[in-house]
């Protein structure tokens, strides 16, 4: 059994480590203390702690504080965590401390561990790096932490959440522009209103994404300045003068994105608002998404009880018991992630509002929920527009049919004969199950040339053309 485990040591005393493994005792012990549910801490936060060792050791160096040899130790090992070549060693669940304390020393005992790999020691030898002394120096958990999900959320929000919200918008553009001469008779209330055109009421749907997306993009500006260099309080105590900026120019450089140093780092490590007004603009995304969601069921239900409107693509069975029945399962999947992101957001501003003082104990749950609803967003939105959005049909004879149907044509009458007359014809025409037109000329209002000429729904989606 000795051969298992190896013995480690911490500030409290020996803990036994599994053999193999590149983590050490404050790791091994929050695996103990902290066995609650599944959620492991994302690897993109991992990753993005990885990158901050790297600059920082960079940044040691530069400023006198760290030696050559144990720089390119920790960068060589943070570079490779960073690569995602070792995620089987950072173990940890989301509901550890709050500061995120236990995710950090993973990192610093795996990059120790490494680095005595490499240079011929033994793992848990702390030689030649020391988790704290080295790997941690300038840093604290309270300022790499959050500096950590600033970079990681940056990073998902830019590679992987933009680009796809750009094709989501891409293909609502395509369908408004194809879309531009078919004339569909709109709706408020879910009860008929005036017509307007098939391409006209996509455009609303491309352009509520292309706004979340510029709010998105937007709240990226209070994400770039970093606390690094703040250490434990915001004070920078233990760190050099200068790591602050020396730190923030390597990530900027590693990261392709403009970080920089925090002018006021208490507010920044004391209140994580720009996190919380991040995570606030996926919550506002989420809200588009939900709307254009149930828009697209609302239009394609059916196919001949319903509106019927739109075909949506039939991707599977949608019924154990009814034969041929297909559901509009792509905008269902959607509200469910719309209705989860909401709710993680809800969590967001309570654990933004919860901190106390120069702290803010809710770390990891924040980092946590920012970047599962990032991750969450970008997949629905490729599943929503690949396998629905990108191939909706029009149903044109529904289209049409509801349209002449239409009693609200009645509308573009009220300026040429009054309100009274155009409501009085709408009631007949329902009542007696006439047309428009058969209604008016019945009742006298209006010719029947007057009518041809003013009631034109084409006119009526473009009136000021």
């Amino acid at each position: 059994m000795a051969d298992l485990v190896r013995i480690e040591h911490d500030s409290m005393g020996a803990v036994e480590v599994p053999a193999a493994v590149l983590w050490g005792a404050q790791t091994q012990r929050s695996l103990k203390n902290f066995p609650i549910s599944g959620d492991r801490v994302p690897a993109e936060l991992v990753h993005a702690l990885a990158r901050i060792k790297q600059a920082a050791a960079n940044a040691n160096c530069r400023l006198g504080v760290l030696d050559q040899n144990k720089r390119d130790l920790i960068v060589a090992a943070a570079s490779a965590i960073a690569s995602g070549l070792h995620d089987d060693q950072f173990p940890l669940r989301v509901w550890q401390t709050g500061s995120g304390t236990h995710t950090n020393m993973n990192v610093n005992e795996v990059i120790s561990n490494l680095a005595a790999k490499a240079s011929g020691e033994k793992l848990g030898s702390h030689q030649p790096l020391h988790p704290n002394d080295h790997v941690n120096r300038s840093q604290s958990t309270n300022d790499a932490f959050p500096a950590a999900i600033h970079i990681a959320a940056t990073l998902e929000i830019t590679e992987g959440l933009l680009p796809e919200l750009q094709q989501l918008i891409e293909a609502f553009n395509a369908k408004t522009k194809s879309w531009e001469r078919i004339i569909k008779i709109g709706r408020t209330h879910l009860q008929d209103a005036v017509p307007l055109t098939l391409g006209q009421e996509a455009s609303a749907w491309r352009d509520q994404i292309a706004a979340a997306y510029q709010r998105i993009e937007s709240s990226l500006k209070e994400l770039y300045p970093l606390p690094l260099g703040g250490t434990a309080i915001g004070t920078g105590l233990n760190a050099p003068p200068g790591f602050d900026t020396e730190a923030a120019l390597e990530l900027a450089q590693l990261t392709k994105h403009p970080f920089k140093t925090a002018t006021n780092k208490f507010a920044v490590m004391a209140s994580h608002d720009g996190l919380v007004n991040a995570m606030a603009q996926l919550r506002l995304l989420a809200v588009a998404l939900l709307k254009i969601a149930n828009d697209l069921r609302l239009l394609s239900c059916g196919p001949r009880a319903g509106l019927a409107e739109l075909h949506l693509p039939a991707n599977e069975p949608g019924s154990s018991i009814m034969p041929g029945k297909v559901n509009p399962s792509q905008c269902e999947a959607m509200a469910m992630v719309c209705t989860q992101v909401m709710g993680l957001d809800s969590a967001v501003a309570m654990a933004g509002a919860g901190g106390h003082l120069q702290m803010n104990v809710y770390k990891p749950l924040i980092g946590f929920n920012l970047l599962h609803s990032i991750e969450l967003l970008k997949d629905a939105c490729n599943s929503f527009r690949v396998a629905m959005v990108e191939g909706i049909e029009p149903n044109r004879p529904r289209i049409q049919n509801d349209l002449e149907q239409s009693l609200m044509l009645v509308t573009a009458l009220s300026p040429e004969i009054g309100y009274d007359k155009s409501s009085a014809i709408a009631h007949h025409a329902h009542q007696q199950g006439l047309s428009l037109r058969q209604a008016a000329l019945d009742l006298g209002y209006i010719s029947g040339e007057d009518f041809d000429r003013i009631v034109d729904p084409a006119s009526m989606t473009s009136p000021h053309r």
